[in-house]
Formats: structure tokens, C-alpha cells, sequence
């Protein structure tokens, strides 16, 4: 498909630099079908039906973004030079798969120093930017340096605009974030709380729990014309034999299952049998969803408003249908709803879903 179908104007302004507070009270746009209402996060409750499962992304942050110094090459002149990196694939317990900038400045073989304790070696280069870290730490080690040193990693489109700081720390994580790895937040996550969680528990709704690694390579902008020309990028997910009963069970008596961002989703559906049934285990995924795909597992999915041309947009207009996503981004860019990572939310409910 022509990239360019996937094109909207957005302007700057709505673009979110913070997150509301509390979490619950961003706006939230429901689509089901044609049809558009407007809500806020915490009325989720009263959205869905007693049964209905909502599937959650465990993944918790990394501190990965960070900030080295190549020490001057003894005979290639110039001083030191400063180059950030975004970690987005650990390969072992002392390799990570980087974005750096500027990537032009950095070899095969150069040294990086992050700390006094903590430095790498360059492994390789490829194109966009990514580079191989061999780190001189492992396993645990390495984790807790990385967490000393690293900042979190803001998407481009927020850290362009403002400074990374403190209060990042905990809005830039879900309140139920257990398993260490990801290097973006599953944004969806971000608006629920305590008292949300309550409110759906008494409501019936069922909470179901998965992990996904969130690579940088979702902040990647399409670099071809042409859908099928696109090489996606890969996720590490584990599903436990809980949550796959759990989900299995819910849709035989009739409930629905709502992901909670599109990171479950493709967790989920990269799972799936040719029966839609849930498979529980560990693996990669590069599951690259376009107008066409005939999903297996999902009812419903609660995710933020994304980027033009976008490998998110274009999943969701898969779900809903190309021409309603249109319409509601418009309608939410009218009604000034605030875009991206820390911006506001929507329900949406596939396009053959009642």
C-alpha cells in the first residue's frame, strides 16, 4: 500500500510534552464503527461489559538513553567528541543493539566511556545509526549501571522539544510495571491508577497480563513509499499459560478482549493459533499489520493517537478501517485532544465488533 495514504496534518501544538494528572483523567475517544464519543480515561469502566478482559504490557522501562564520550583517536586528530545513544535490543548479558548520534563520529573498534566504571566497545555499524555495545559489565551488573548513568528515553519528538528530568522517572512508566527491558513505555498503560484498576475490578472487567520489550525501532519513521518494502523491526514477548487460559476461556463465553495498547496486541496476535486461540510462550516478533490483516484475537483496543505514515497508525486503521481512523483523527485534532506518548487515548473496537 502507498505510504503517502497514511498522511494526515497534525499541528505541533497538539503534541503532548506532558502527561495529565492524574493518569485517569486524559481524554479518551471512543470509536466503534462510525460512531464517535467523547470521554475521559477513567469512564473506561462504563465502556466495557462484565467479562470483557483487559490485557496489559508488563514491560517496565530501562534508563537507556544515554550520553558517552569517544576519547580521541591517537592519530585520526580532533578532541574528544560527545555522542548520545538509545539502547533498543540487548543481544547477551553484555551486548545491546544501539542508536547513536552522531553515529558518523564512531568506527569499529572505538571505545565509549559512560562513567568512570562504565564504557563499551563499537561491535559494528549499521544503517540509521545503529550500532553494537559490547559493555565491559554483564548481566545484573551492566542493568544497574545502565540505570545510574542512563536517562529515560523520551521519544525524539518530546526530548526535541524539552529537557529529560526527574519527573520523567515516574511518568514515563506504568503503575504496573514489573519486567525490566523495554527501552519505550507501552503509552497506553499510562493512564490507568489505583483507583481505575478498583473501579473496573468492581465493574467485572477482568485484568490479564502479558510482557513485550518495547524496542526504539517503533519511533522509526517509514522509509519507503511502499508498505510492503518496509522491514519491521523485532520485539522480544513471553506469554504465561495463565494469561492464555485466562483469554481463551473469556472469548468462549463470550467476552471480549481488549489490548491495553499496541504492544499487547501484537503480542497477541503473534500468538495465535489458526483456531484464535491463545499459545502461551516466549519468542521475537516483527508482526507488521496493514489494512487487510484479519485479526485473530483482539475485540477491542485502548492505544494513543500516533504518527503520520506511521507503522501504528496503519495498525489501527487496520483495526477500524482506514477511512473511520481518518475521521477520528480529525475529529481529535479538531477537538484539540493531546497526540503521542504523554498525550490522551482512545478505545477503539474493531470494525466488524457490535
Amino acid at each position: 500500500m502507498d505510504v503517502e495514504l497514511f498522511n494526515f496534518d497534525l499541528p505541533e501544538a497538539c503534541i503532548a510534552l506532558r502527561p495529565a494528572s492524574p493518569r485517569d483523567s486524559s481524554r479518551l475517544l471512543q470509536v466503534k464503527g462510525g460512531a464517535l464519543t467523547d470521554h475521559i480515561a477513567r469512564d473506561l469502566a462504563d465502556l466495557l461489559r462484565p467479562g470483557d478482559v483487559l490485557v496489559l504490557n508488563e514491560t517496565q522501562v530501562l534508563r537507556a538513553s544515554l550520553s558517552g564520550v569517544r576519547p580521541a583517536r591517537a592519530h585520526g586528530g580532533g578532541g574528544d567528541v560527545k555522542i548520545g545513544f538509545n539502547l533498543h535490543k540487548q543481544i547477551s548479558g553484555d551486548t545491546w543493539r544501539a542508536f547513536a548520534r552522531p553515529a558518523k563520529r564512531l568506527k569499529q573498534g572505538d571505545v565509549v566511556r559512560f562513567s568512570n566504571e562504565l564504557s563499551a566497545v563499537v561491535t559494528d555499524k549499521q544503517a540509521g545509526g545503529d550500532i553494537g555495545l559490547a559493555f565491559n559489565m554483564s548481566a545484573e551488573a551492566l542493568g544497574q549501571a545502565i540505570e545510574q548513568v542512563g536517562e529515560m528515553p523520551l521519544p525524539p519528538y518530546i526530548a526535541r522539544q524539552r529537557p529529560v528530568d526527574a519527573q520523567d522517572n515516574d511518568d514515563y512508566q506504568t503503575v504496573f510495571a514489573v519486567d525490566k527491558g523495554s527501552v519505550a513505555a507501552p503509552t497506553a498503560g499510562l493512564h490507568f491508577t489505583p483507583e481505575l484498576f478498583a473501579k473496573l475490578e468492581s465493574s467485572g472487567v477482568k485484568i490479564a497480563r502479558l510482557t513485550l520489550h518495547v524496542g526504539a525501532g517503533t519511533f522509526l519513521p517509514m522509509s519507503c513509499d511502499n508498505t510492503d518494502d518496509h522491514l519491521m523491526h523485532s520485539e522480544w514477548y513471553t506469554i504465561d499459560d495463565k494469561t492464555a487460559v485466562q483469554i481463551n476461556n473469556a472469548k468462549k463465553a463470550g467476552g471480549r478482549v481488549i489490548a491495553v495498547g499496541t504492544t499487547a496486541l501484537r503480542a497477541l496476535e503473534s500468538c495465535a493459533n489458526d483456531k484464535s486461540e491463545v499459545i502461551a510462550g516466549s519468542a521475537d516478533t516483527d508482526i507488521f499489520i496493514t489494512p487487510g490483516y484479519k485479526f485473530k484475537i483482539i475485540d477491542g483496543m485502548l492505544t494513543n493517537f500516533h504518527l503520520p505514515k506511521s507503522t501504528l497508525f496503519m495498525l489501527v486503521s487496520a483495526f477500524c478501517g482506514l477511512d473511520n481512523m481518518q475521521t477520528a483523527y480529525k475529529h481529535a485534532i479538531d477537538n484539540e485532544y493531546r497526540f503521542y506518548s504523554y498525550g490522551d487515548t482512545s478505545l477503539l473496537w474493531h470494525k466488524f465488533e457490535t
